[in-house]
C-alpha cells in the first residue's frame, strides 16, 4: 500500500512567487501597452478623393466679380389703359403673340359711347350749316353795300362831269354863276358820299368778319368735341399702339371695365435689359457704370449697371443691367438669366477657388494635401472673395493643393486620409 509524501513548504512558496512574479509582469505589459496606445495618433478616416473638390492655390490677377439670377424685361412697355368704361366683347390675342400697331387687342362695347360720337357729329355739321348761310347772308349784304357805293360813285364823277362842264363855260361867260356853284356843291356832297361808303363798307367788312370768327370758332369747337367722341368710339376696339410682343391681358370676355382699367401690356422685344436680384450682404461693391455679361443659357450679352434699387426686397437689391451686345437667337422678355458683374481687378495677389464654407474677410480650417496622401486641417485667413475665387491673406503658399469641398463630416478630425 503506498503512501503520500507530503512535500516541502519552501516548494509551495516559491510556486506562490512565481504566480505573483508573473501577475506583476502582466500588469506591467498592460501597463506599457495602454501607455503606447493612448500616445499614438487615432488613425485618420478615409476619403475618396474622386468625391472631393480640390484646387491649387496660386499667385497672379484676380477679377473680383458679384453674380445674381434675374430675368430680360422690356426697355419700354406700353400700359393699355380703357379710356371709357364699357364690356369686353372679344378678346382676340393671348399672352406672347406678336402684334402689329394696328393690331386690334379687345374689341369693346358702349351704346353710350357711340350716341355720344353720333350727336357730336350732328351738332358739328349744324354749325357748319349755320357757317355757311352765314356766309351767304353776308355775303349778299356786303353785294348790296358795294352796289350802293358803285352808284354813288357813277352820280359822283357824273356831278364832276357837269362841274367841268359849267366851269369852261364860266370861263366864256356863257353860264350863270349860280350853276356853276349848284354843280360844285352837287359834286362835294357826292364826293362826301363816296367816303362814307367806303367807310361804311369798310365797318360792315369787320362785322362780318367778327360773326364768321365767332360761328368758325363753334365749329372749331364742335369739331374738337367730335374728334374726341369719334376717338371714344374708335378706342372701343383696343389697338396695341406699337409693334411687339402682348406681355398681358388681364380681362376676359364680358368683363365691364372702368375708366383707367389696364387692359394690356405690350413690350418692345427689341429693347430689352436684365434685372438681376443680387443678395444685400454682397452689394456694399456694386456701383453705376460697372461692366456687366448676361448669360442667357444661349449666349453671353456684354453690359452695365445703370440702376440700382435704392432699398432690398425680401435679403436681394434688384440692380438694371443695359445690354450693349447683339442678341442671340431665343432672347425673348422674361428669359431667365444668370448675371456677373465685375467689380475689380486684384493684381499680384495669392488665391484659390472658393470654398463650399467660410465667407470673405474670415479664418477657416481648410484640409491641406500632405505628400503622404492624407490632408491635414490648417487655418487659412481669407480676405477678398469673387463668385468662383477667393483671396488668401495667410496660412498658404503658392502651390499649395487644398480641399474646397464641404468636410463638415470630418469636423472632429484634424487629418483625413485621401484614397
Amino acid at each position: 500500500m503506498a503512501m503520500d509524501v507530503a512535500r516541502p513548504q519552501s516548494v509551495a512558496r516559491n510556486k506562490k512567487i512565481k504566480r505573483i512574479l508573473v501577475a506583476i509582469v502582466v500588469l506591467i505589459a498592460a501597463a506599457g501597452v495602454t501607455l503606447g496606445l493612448s500616445r499614438m495618433k487615432p488613425a485618420a478616416p478615409s476619403v475618396e478623393r474622386a468625391t472631393v473638390w480640390i484646387d491649387s492655390v496660386k499667385r497672379g490677377e484676380m477679377l473680383r466679380q458679384e453674380r445674381g439670377i434675374g430675368t430680360l424685361i422690356p426697355e419700354a412697355v406700353r400700359w393699355i389703359p380703357a379710356t371709357s368704361d364699357g364690356i369686353i366683347e372679344e378678346r382676340r390675342v393671348r399672352a406672347g403673340d406678336t402684334v402689329r400697331p394696328d393690331t386690334i387687342l379687345l374689341v369693346m362695347s358702349n351704346p353710350d359711347v357711340r350716341q355720344r360720337a353720333t350727336d357730336a357729329e350732328l351738332q358739328l355739321k349744324g354749325a357748319e350749316a349755320d357757317l355757311a348761310s352765314l356766309r351767304a347772308v353776308l355775303t349778299n349784304e356786303m353785294l348790296n353795300q358795294l352796289g350802293m357805293l358803285s352808284n354813288t360813285e357813277a352820280d359822283y364823277n357824273k356831278a364832276k362831269l357837269d362841274l367841268e362842264a359849267n366851269e369852261e363855260l364860266a370861263k366864256g361867260g356863257l353860264t350863270a354863276d349860280l350853276i356853276l356853284r349848284k354843280s360844285q356843291v352837287t359834286a362835294k356832297e357826292l364826293a362826301s358820299k363816296v367816303e362814307t361808303e367806303k367807310k361804311k363798307i369798310e365797318g360792315i367788312a369787320k362785322s362780318h368778319e367778327a360773326r364768321i370768327g365767332a360761328q368758325q370758332a363753334r365749329v372749331e369747337q364742335l369739331q374738337v368735341v367730335y374728334e374726341l367722341r369719334r376717338k371714344q368710339q374708335d378706342e372701343l376696339n383696343v389697338r396695341a399702339g406699337v409693334a411687339g410682343v402682348v406681355q398681358q391681358v388681364p380681362v376676359e370676355a364680358g368683363q365691364r371695365v372702368a375708366p383707367g382699367t389696364i387692359l394690356a401690356k405690350v413690350a418692345e422685344p427689341g429693347r430689352l435689359k436684365a434685372e438681376l436680384q443680387i443678395a444685400e450682404t454682397r452689394m456694399k461693391d456694386v456701383i453705376l457704370g460697372q461692366l456687366a455679361s448676361i448669360d442667357t443659357r444661349v449666349g453671353i450679352i456684354p453690359g452695365q449697371v445703370i440702376r440700382i434699387d435704392p432699398a432690398a426686397v425680401n435679403g436681394t437689391v434688384k440692380v438694371d443691367v443695359q445690354l450693349n451686345g447683339e442678341y442671340p437667337k431665343g432672347v425673348r422678355p422674361d428669359l431667365s438669366v444668370d448675371g456677373t458683374i465685375d467689380i475689380e481687378r486684384l493684381t499680384n495677389v495669392l488665391y484659390v477657388g472658393r470654398p463650399a464654407y467660410g465667407q470673405a474677410e474670415s479664418t477657416v480650417g481648410i484640409f491641406k494635401l500632405m505628400p503622404n496622401g492624407e490632408a491635414e486641417r490648417v487655418q487659412v485667413k481669407l480676405g477678398r472673395s469673387s463668385v468662383n475665387q477667393i483671396e488668401i491673406l495667410e496660412g498658404l503658399r503658392e502651390g499649395d493643393q487644398v480641399i474646397l469641398s464641404d468636410m463638415s463630416a470630418w469636423d472632429s478630425y484634424d487629418r483625413v486620409r485621401l484614397n
